[in-house]
């Protein structure tokens, strides 16, 4: 067989390949693709591009979606307004333009250029294909592109009328009726039931703690522990000023003396002289009143020590807080906790509130390690909201922690989510829009 005829049945496989993969073309977009890039399998060229009716220029070799706004495709927008009427395939060039167009030629194109109209069956012009390369077009590439245009045409005929009425038609009716169903789905979603649920902050706090408060009113002269720090029972834990209350001990330890002295000559003299024996009740009651004050003094100077009176750590803010604070009688200085007693006190904002019952289930995630959050249980609920440090009215609710959770460090913050009752998913999203619309209503 001759070489000849090899090339021949080559590019006829090649024809049949082209028209094979127009027919299974799903969107003209598919066509275009293959009109514009792989018609090379069948003639040589450098750049094609594929201009359809009411749509413009459709499709640019080597790119995979033109781009309108390029000086490119709106000068090969404007040429294609000058071939639209060609009834024939032909070959072209720069002087086929106007000169405001064949100017730029050189630019984006090689010099020979053919140009073919896809006609529908009814002779109507559906779009314009050009290919243009360096060398001169020959008659039997003209007639391989004058087969090609008419497969794009009947290709792009049955994917815009035929098949793809019939798939617009079927992707409307999926569409409606895939709203229709989700519509439904949406509509039932809201009546599942969930846990009702809200987050508030929360804290680690000591629970059951012992609070040290002051046993004189004095000025606090020195601390002997850190914040945080395990202490023992005994240990001194800070002391107060000396200098006023042994000033005070001096002053009635003399008064007493000088009491007792007086008593002592008025009991003597009362042995002998009975006038004096009227002043002994006196003097002893002044010198029992000395002694009281005395024994008072003496009292205070045994409490400027603070000890702790059991074991733990001791939890307070700063040294400094307290170091030449003149403090009161019964004011909390600090707190000694046992660091494997603790539990969670929550502040839920009243906007939050929900129906809670003690032993509702609560889930603690700490900012320092949110991955691993601690289950606990409501342990008590305040009735009465108070106003927090942020000036948010909130319930104070405590939580203990679960027996397998090991004890966070006290202090540790973060983020707890309380449930409660079962309720309907529209509920639990759109609880807070109805609280604030019956509110505002009154309904």
């Amino acid at each position: 067989m001759s070489e000849a005829s090899d090339g021949q049945l080559i590019g006829l496989s090649i024809l049949l390949q082209i028209s094979r993969r127009v027919r299974d073309a799903a969107r003209v977009e598919e066509i275009g693709f293959i009109a514009v890039n792989e018609s090379k399998q069948l003639v040589n060229y450098r750049q094609a591009a594929l201009w359809l009716e009411g749509k413009g220029v459709f499709a640019v070799s080597g790119i995979p979606e033109p781009d309108r706004s390029s000086p490119y495709i709106q000068w090969l927008t404007e040429c294609f307004k000058q071939w639209r009427k060609e009834t024939a395939w032909r070959p072209i060039d720069a002087r086929d333009l106007p000169a405001a167009l064949s100017q730029s030629w050189g630019d984006w194109f090689p010099s020979h250029g053919v140009i073919a109209p896809l006609r529908g069956k009814t002779g109507d012009t559906l779009g314009l294909l050009l290919l243009v390369r360096d060398e001169e077009w020959h008659d039997n590439e003209v007639a391989l592109l004058a087969e090609l245009s008419a497969i794009y045409a009947h290709g792009i005929v049955a994917a815009t009328v035929g098949k793809g009425l019939a798939r617009r038609i079927g992707v409307a009716a999926s569409a409606a009726w895939l709203r229709i169903t989700l519509l439904l789905v949406l509509v039932a979603a809201l009546f599942v039931p969930v846990r009702m649920s809200v987050q508030a902050p929360a804290e680690v706090v000591p629970k059951d703690p012992f609070v040290v408060r002051s046993p004189l009113d004095s000025v606090i002269d020195r601390f002997h522990v850190k914040p945080n720090q395990p202490v023992s029972e005994g240990q001194l834990l800070f002391e107060f000023d000396r200098t006023n209350l042994s000033a005070k001990h001096g002053v009635a330890s003399k008064a007493f003396q000088v009491a007792a002295e007086e008593y002592r000559q008025a009991a003597q003299s009362a042995l002998v002289d009975d006038k004096s024996r009227a002043e002994v009740t006196p003097r002893r009651g002044r010198m029992e009143e000395k002694a009281t004050e005395l024994s008072y003094t003496r009292q205070l100077l045994h409490r400027v020590d603070v000890r702790a009176p059991r074991s733990g750590i001791a939890v307070f803010a700063e040294q400094s807080d307290w170091v030449g604070k003149n403090v009161s009688i019964g004011e909390r200085v600090l707190t000694i906790a046992d660091p494997n007693r603790v539990e969670m006190l929550i502040r839920l904002p009243v906007a939050d509130a929900i129906d809670l019952n003690l032993g509702n289930p609560v889930r603690l995630y700490l900012s320092t390690d949110p991955q691993h959050p601690l289950d606990g249980t409501v342990r008590y609920a305040a009735y009465k909201p108070e106003v927090a440090a942020s000036g948010i009215a909130a319930y104070r609710i405590k939580a203990d922690f679960a027996g397998s959770v090991k004890p966070p460090r006290i202090g540790l913050t973060g983020t707890a989510r309380i449930y409660g009752k079962d309720v309907t998913l529209g509920y639990f999203i759109f609880r807070r829009p109805l609280t604030a619309l019956r509110q505002r209503v009154g309904w």
